[in-house]
């Protein structure tokens, strides 16, 4: 009888800590202050028994931090694919080392609504620029104008402005230039 109690109490307590640990590795977004826009990236997927293990790669992104825009570099290893962001949308962030590591939120594909897995990016910050499309192409301009086009059309998804107003147009491959353009500061002077 003594036996079965302590096998019980073991078998409750390994419980306990499985219960915790699954909790522990909920995400909360309001952890992550940060907004990461990604523009590209490369994905190379790794897969044992015929289930993807793994995903590894680079890229290139903006960073939204303190109400400032800058560019980087990115490579990263994640359980979990990673998507470029459409339109303005962004993910959230923290920094896990400042300047150095960045951790994003991607969300469950098929997964519970909230549902999120965490990936780690390390990063090379850019000196004074931002990537942004301009025609279809990436290219790089100076923060301080990407931060005239943010303050212009109210632009600031740290703080729930995802959208901004009064986007220039910019036309797509097809010709409708009526579209909002898919990424901001085009370096048009447009309303």
């Amino acid at each position: 009888m003594q036996r079965a109690s302590v096998c019980g109490l073991a078998g409750m307590a390994a419980c306990l800590v499985l219960t915790a640990a699954a909790w522990a590795g909920k995400s909360n977004a309001a952890d992550y202050p940060l907004r990461v826009h990604i523009y590209e990236f490369s994905a190379h997927s790794h897969y044992y028994d015929r289930s993807l293990e793994q995903v590894d790669g680079e890229g290139r992104a903006n960073l939204f931090e303190n109400g400032q825009p800058k560019g980087f570099d990115f490579s990263y290893q994640c359980g979990t694919r990673i998507m470029a962001s459409d339109g303005y949308e962004t993910y959230v962030a923290r920094w896990k080392k400042p300047g150095r590591e960045l951790e994003i939120l991607l969300p469950v594909m098929g997964g519970k609504p909230g549902e999120m897995n965490a990936c780690d990016l390390k990063v090379s910050l850019k000196e004074d620029t931002v990537y942004h499309r301009h025609n279809g192409l990436l290219s790089e301009e100076p923060a301080a104008k990407y931060k005239e086009w943010m303050d212009k059309h109210q632009y600031d998804p740290e703080h729930g402005k995802n959208e901004p107003l009064n986007p220039p147009a910019e036309p797509t491959q097809n010709g409708d230039a009526n579209r909002p353009a898919p990424s901001p500061g085009t370096g048009t002077n447009n309303p």
